[in-house]
């Protein structure tokens, strides 16, 4: 049969990272996607980037390939209160707070990468089981073939496996509806996170465009999705206000939004990263970025340890150093969609005020910019 090292399920963005981490290790890996080679890099999404990531990007040898837009400012508000909040890049000494990048053209420089350094790839391989023993995984493919591997790193959604009835899932009832718009003047580095009884809407600047997330119930998500584009441009900017205005919008497409995440992301023999580990709301943009840490702090415990990729110590040792901040980012990303996505009186008052006390406090400003800039540990 054939024997691996590490096994990785999933060649996104998520997986051919955590496969460049270890390129060097001396670790035999291989990455199994069930789409066809390549299929990532028409990924029509667009991911909001921290600065935290861009250094891990940096350290992979891949940003200098992206096409990367800077957030210099980042606007935040409510609909329906006073109270905003301003968080600026020159304020803490960096080019940016964060940046906006295609996820296809994310995957494409992943992609040319893994081919460079000759990590195997094997496409078409849906995987359909996973059984973990005392030394190794059996992976059993759609196909009716297996193979084994010291560890299995699952980095597709869709691939269950260890204890899923610890799974713990919240239906947030609403939808994202995202597109490119063109705006009638330039950006400016700006991006607009702004709170709605219907959900948050973000408008991020993309090159020249700007990339929108428009939350909404997944009745009013459906009807925005059957508005033309002069009629939906035209609501948008009525639920978005005047701080920018849109000239033209493209394509829509729909995603429903989850909680869903798993409170261990390790196994007999098995991680879970990503969106196998985790999947968030979209809101601050954290999610790609938190699948990039838990990427990076795997690859490094696994090249401290050494020997057995999947030794259940070595396993533990990564779901420690990462608790505190999986935990941190799940209960924030999960609190601001419970708190502002509600016309309630008394929290619509309470949220005025604290986005105001966040501008004018700068102690509480900087931590929440450093947390989205570097994640749970950038605060002492």
């Amino acid at each position: 049969m054939e024997k691996h090292d590490i096994a990785i399920v999933g060649a996104g963005p998520v997986g051919m990272t955590l496969a460049l981490a270890l390129k060097d290790s001396g670790l035999d890996v291989i990455l199994l996607d069930a789409r066809a080679r390549g299929a990532a890099r028409h990924d029509p999404r667009v991911l909001a980037l921290s600065h935290g990531s861009r250094l891990t990007l940096e350290r992979l040898g891949v940003w200098a390939r992206l096409p990367a837009t800077a957030i210099e400012t980042i606007h935040i508000s409510h609909q329906g209160g006073l109270g905003r909040s301003v968080l600026r890049a020159s304020e803490y000494g960096q080019p940016a707070l964060g940046y906006v990048v295609a996820a296809g053209d994310l995957a494409a420089a992943l992609d040319d990468a893994i081919a460079a350094a000759g990590i195997p790839v094997r496409d078409h391989a849906t995987v359909s089981g996973l059984a973990a023993g005392v030394d190794d995984v059996l992976i059993s493919l759609a196909d009716g073939t297996h193979l084994s591997a010291r560890l299995a790193a699952c980095a597709e959604g869709a691939i269950a496996g260890g204890d899923d009835t610890a799974l713990v899932e919240r239906d947030y009832g609403q939808c994202a509806v995202i597109s490119v718009a063109t705006p009638a003047t330039p950006h400016g580095g700006r991006a607009w996170e702004r709170f709605t009884p219907q959900g948050p809407l973000a408008v991020l600047p993309c090159r020249r465009d700007c990339a929108i997330v428009h939350t909404a119930s997944p009745a009013d998500a459906e009807a925005l999705m059957t508005l033309d584009d002069e009629a939906y441009l035209a609501r948008l900017q009525s639920h978005f206000g005047d701080r920018l205005r849109f000239a033209a919008v493209g394509p829509r497409a729909c995603y429903p939004l989850k909680l869903r995440y798993r409170p261990n992301p390790v196994g007999q023999r098995t991680v879970w990263l990503g969106n196998a580990a985790q999947t968030l709301h979209p809101v601050a943009g954290q999610g790609y970025n938190l699948a990039l840490r838990d990427v990076w702090a795997c690859a490094q415990v696994l090249l401290k340890a050494g020997g057995d990729p999947g030794a259940a110590d070595t396993l533990a040792t990564y779901a420690r150093e990462r608790h505190l901040d999986r935990q941190g980012t799940i209960r924030v990303t999960d609190g601001l969609v419970r708190l502002f996505s509600n016309a309630v009186g008394p929290l619509l008052h309470a949220r005025g005020a604290g986005l105001l006390a966040l501008d004018l406090i700068p102690p509480a400003r900087h931590f929440v910019a450093k947390r989205m800039m570097f994640g749970a540990r950038a605060w002492p």
